[in-house]
């Protein structure tokens, strides 16, 4: 089985009231239950907001090292689950039950290896 890398998207901006994001956080968790029950799920996490990131990039010889993320967009890598699937078709099954538990766009990629 191949392995796919499910990424979601989250806008920019401040958190969520825990009033919205509690039940989203109840789906979520009824699906990755239901994803470790398929055999599918092999990894999930979320991440710190974007003000944390540091981009680390060649310029020449050297290194130059700048805060916060790699582009500016209106839309941050905000988690990613890591699944193994039988194809495309099936991952993109998974991907469209984890659009709905969050509310937000995800992005499928097949992992190479």
């Amino acid at each position: 089985m191949a392995q796919y890398l499910l990424s979601v998207y989250q806008p920019v901006g401040p958190a969520p009231t825990p009033e919205f994001l509690e039940p989203i956080m109840q789906d979520l968790e009824v699906l990755n239950r239901e994803m470790k029950a398929a055999g599918v799920w092999v990894f999930a996490a979320g991440l710190h907001p974007t003000d944390t990131a540091t981009v680390v990039r060649q310029q020449g010889a050297g290194l130059l090292i700048t805060d916060g993320p790699f582009a500016e967009t209106k839309e941050h890598l905000g988690g990613f689950t890591v699944i193994e699937a039988a194809d495309l078709d099936a991952a993109l099954g998974w991907a469209g039950k984890l659009a709905r538990a969050t509310t937000l766009p995800i992005e499928v990629r097949p992992i190479q290896h």
